[in-house]
């Protein structure tokens, strides 16, 4: 299962061309990635809020939890750390939230913009170990993309 980043951040930033409001292109590139990526069953932002609880904004997939503690979860790890965080296997996680039963393994990058930091963007796949260190690059290299666009 190869994946052609270069190409996906050359999608992104065509489809977020020209649009700059957070939740129209939180909405296309959490639908853009859930179909672009294979071997993925959920693809998110949750937005961070002055209270450190983290909410949930545009996504693929199935519903999901729509408040998340401050520090609680892999997204509030993503957070804490100010890094992004790859599971292999949530199900060795001590704090992982579950939303989605099928969900496996997880990557969480946060999401900065010239304000800060103002979220993550979570991607959840039902096999074990989805998520290389490819992938976490490619991953990073397109949400850099998508916080650009809302700057």
């Amino acid at each position: 299962m190869s994946v052609s980043y270069d190409l996906l951040e050359r999608q992104v930033r065509e489809l977020l061309a020209g649009e700059t409001n957070a939740i129209a292109n939180a909405a296309n590139f959490s639908a853009f990635v859930y179909h672009e990526l294979p071997d993925v069953n959920w693809a998110g932002v949750y937005f961070l809020e002055d209270s450190g609880e983290l909410v949930l904004g545009p996504f693929g997939g199935k519903p999901a939890c729509t408040r998340l503690a401050p520090g609680r979860g892999v997204c509030g790890a993503a957070v804490t750390g100010a890094r992004t965080v790859v599971v292999d296997d949530v199900k060795a996680f001590a704090d992982h939230i579950v939303c989605d039963s099928a969900s496996r393994s997880e990557i969480v990058v946060p999401l900065s913009s010239g304000k800060g930091l103002i979220g993550v963007f979570d991607v959840d796949s039902p096999r074990v170990a989805r998520f290389t260190d490819a992938d976490r690059i490619g991953i990073e290299a397109l949400v850099r993309v998508f916080a650009e666009s809302i700057a």
